[in-house]
């Protein structure tokens, strides 16, 4: 999976591409963790119109950022969610958890 990372008024918009599954644990958390740190931060967003596959240790990846994100104050909303992947974040309910588009 590749990440890339762009800021703009106090939100961080974490761009994925490829693969999300459980080999890609250390490169998001290595894209999320600075922004976590960054107090200009007020927002993350997690583009996955890129993504081409997403499983469970993904979902479990996107909740463990939404515990991390509310403690440090900052919102999480999910971007760009289409096809199956959107299919595997609605089975799972993510919508009643996250701002997603």
């Amino acid at each position: 999976m590749n990440t890339q990372i762009a800021h703009t008024n106090g939100k961080s918009v974490i761009r994925l591409a490829g693969r999300f599954d459980f080999n890609a644990h250390r490169t998001f958390r290595d894209a999320y963790e600075p922004q976590l740190r960054d107090a200009q931060v007020r927002e993350l967003e997690v583009d996955l119109g890129q993504v081409d596959y997403l499983d469970s240790s993904a979902l479990g990846m996107l909740l463990i950022l939404k515990e991390k994100a509310a403690a440090s104050a900052k919102a999480v909303a999910l971007a760009n969610c289409r096809g199956t992947v959107r299919q595997v974040l609605d089975i799972a309910n993510f919508g009643k958890l996250f701002r997603m588009d």
